[in-house]
């Protein structure tokens, strides 16, 4: 990573966190949210762990129904709604897996999603109704692109969440 490239990625990080001094020396974090479209849920889950979840998700575009979309290709989205999940991975014919090996007990290990035509890894198919309840269960937020800067479409995604794997 250049200097450069760095410098501009400290920089956004930076305007997400801010910290504050007290009178009794006691450091505070403060998070600033930039994410735009959000319920009064979606604000709240921010607000209770904006110091756990990525830059990227406090600033992004989210998205509560199927029918709504990017404003630009290359949009970082964000959403918990299960019907937007569904809809972005069937648009790509990708269906919901895990990853062998990282389940804990009975419990799915690591989610993600098997896309046509990709090698790599065996992973390990499973229904929309397991995937989705361990997705809500881990509080996980869904980010994701639609489209990729050039306009092709993109099969970006990244699951965040406020907490590890394995709490």
């Amino acid at each position: 990573m250049s200097n450069e490239t760095k410098g501009k990625k400290d920089t956004k990080e930076k305007d997400s966190k801010q910290t504050e001094k007290s009178a009794t020396s006691e450091t505070k974090t403060y998070y600033e949210i930039k994410a735009e479209n959000l319920t009064p849920e979606e604000r709240e889950i921010l607000e209770k762990y904006a110091g756990k979840l990525s830059p990227t998700t406090l600033r992004a575009k989210w998205i509560n129904d199927p029918n709504e979309h990017e404003d630009d290709p290359g949009q970082t989205l964000a959403t918990q709604n299960p019907e937007v999940i569904k809809r972005w991975a069937q648009e790509r014919q990708a269906v919901p897996a895990t990853v062998p090996g990282t389940e804990h007990g009975d419990h799915l290990g690591v989610l993600t999603f098997d896309f046509p035509g990709y090698g790599g890894q065996k992973l390990k198919q499973v229904s929309w109704d397991e995937w989705l309840e361990t997705f809500k269960k881990r509080k996980l937020v869904f980010l994701f692109q639609e489209h990729m800067k050039n306009g092709k479409q993109s099969n970006f995604f990244h699951l965040d969440s406020p907490f590890r794997e394995h709490d």
